[in-house]
């Protein structure tokens, strides 16, 4: 593909991109449209693309560069295809208009026109029942067919208990499957699923963020096994995300007595650097949490975030209370920017375009305390002791698996903890 033909393939996708997220022209994006957008990014391809690529990618950020091929697979992903070259298969191809001579008199109507475009249509419909039936005979997964799924296994394994990074050594029997199309799907997001081959036994991943991914081996195009992986913490982890890979600091630097906390000094000692863009942040939290469910529980913490430096003057901070088969999404910001909130829980999402989420404004230089109370799914928020909002969600109750805090630049908690009545678990 040539330059030209590649900058037009990838106006295409951030068009296609824009229509599929309904956020309005991306000319009004902000920077927390490309901090969400990073988000929803990694929860469906699980890789990272910073918020400065995404910038670079819509020509806020000027940048000379093309795009590298990893950025343009995780776009591709991201709106359903398996790669950059499967998406640019895809596009329409360009029909060149080839002149037509004028001719010297306008051609007369022939007659029985009619009849010779029944017998066109006659013979294209004859053609594509052959070419079906040429592909029923040697393609038998274009067709349905029945899966028995007691002849299948499918197992995970980690290398380590706890812990990122972590390899995870899946062992799988589909000698039984009538199809050479044999999956495995390594998270939730089954548009990211892996070929291989139906007479082997064994496929290796390497998990380099926590969570709980439910794994599943599908034939065809039916899930036969299902596999459930706990990727935990041991105790908290502190990471900065990075385009490759993340950059993981040691608990000596990031405990500090009654506290967990990022700050500049660390930042600097590891020469990230924090303009314009400070690095992304993360606090994580992940273990077992026994029966511990995302509609009957209290979660309480503190919480500050106070570096303001370059583009993060609205200090923009996300909780994420992370459950089996959901997540909640809990933001806060400097009270001048909180008409360009949104928060998620299970299914619910309100945002400041329409709705008063004001209550998640708060001075982030300070401590502030964060309570989530929910009783029979119903969710209720409250910041430094107010009501800040609340709903009903509607997704099935699920298991709270850990607790995630995405910062800009730095941050800092302490006084983290779960409770449902019958226990009370400190982090």
């Amino acid at each position: 593909m040539n330059d030209a033909k590649e900058k037009q393939a990838i106006t295409q996708c951030l068009q296609m991109l824009e229509g599929r997220l309904n956020w309005g022209s991306s000319q009004h994006w902000v920077n927390y449209d490309f901090e969400k957008l990073s988000l929803e990014i990694e929860q469906k391809t699980q890789v990272n693309l910073s918020v400065t690529t995404l910038k670079r990618l819509w020509g806020k950020v000027k940048y000379p560069h093309a795009p590298t091929l990893t950025t343009l697979n995780t776009l591709a992903q991201f709106l359903g295809h398996t790669d950059w070259r499967s998406f640019t298969q895809s596009l329409p191809a360009e029909q060149e208009e080839t002149p037509v001579a004028p001719s010297k008199a306008t051609p007369k109507t022939p007659r029985f026109s009619g009849f010779k475009i029944k017998r066109n249509w006659v013979l294209m419909g004859a053609l594509v029942l052959v070419v079906l039936l040429a592909i029923s005979a040697f393609v038998p997964e274009f067709f349905n067919f029945k899966v028995n799924q007691d002849q299948y296994s499918f197992q995970a394994n980690k290398v380590l208990s706890k812990g990122v990074p972590n390899s995870v050594i899946f062992t799988y029997d589909a000698s039984a499957s009538p199809t050479d199309s044999v999956f495995i799907v390594q998270t939730w997001d089954i548009r990211r699923k892996t070929l291989v081959p139906k007479n082997q036994q064994h496929h290796s991943a390497v998990y380099y963020y926590p969570g709980f991914f439910r794994s599943k081996l599908i034939i065809g195009q039916t899930i036969v096994k299902t596999h459930d992986i706990q990727i935990s913490t041991d105790g908290w982890l502190g990471l900065v995300e990075n385009e490759q890979r993340p950059i993981y600091f040691k608990k000596s630097e990031i405990l500090k007595g009654e506290s967990v906390e990022i700050d500049t000094q660390i930042l600097r000692a590891y020469n990230l650097p924090l303009l314009p863009d400070p690095p992304k942040i993360r606090l994580f939290n992940q273990r077992d949490m026994g029966d511990l469910m995302d509609d009957n529980f209290i979660f309480e913490t503190t919480l500050k975030s106070p570096y303001s430096g370059g583009s993060n003057a609205c200090q923009f901070v996300e909780v994420l209370i992370q459950c089996k088969d959901d997540i909640i999404i809990i933001p806060l910001a400097d009270k001048a920017c909180a008409g360009d909130l949104r928060i998620y829980a299970a299914g619910a999402m309100a945002e400041s375009k329409h709705a008063d989420l004001s209550g998640f404004g708060c001075d982030l230089n300070e401590w502030n305390t964060l309570k989530v109370v929910t009783k029979d799914k119903k969710m209720s928020f409250y910041v430094n002791g107010k009501k800040a909002h609340s709903f009903t969600f509607p997704n099935d109750p699920t298991g709270i698996v850990g607790v995630q805090y995405r910062f800009n630049g730095g941050g800092a908690v302490k006084d983290t903890r779960f409770s449902n009545g019958a226990f009370e678990l400190k982090l």
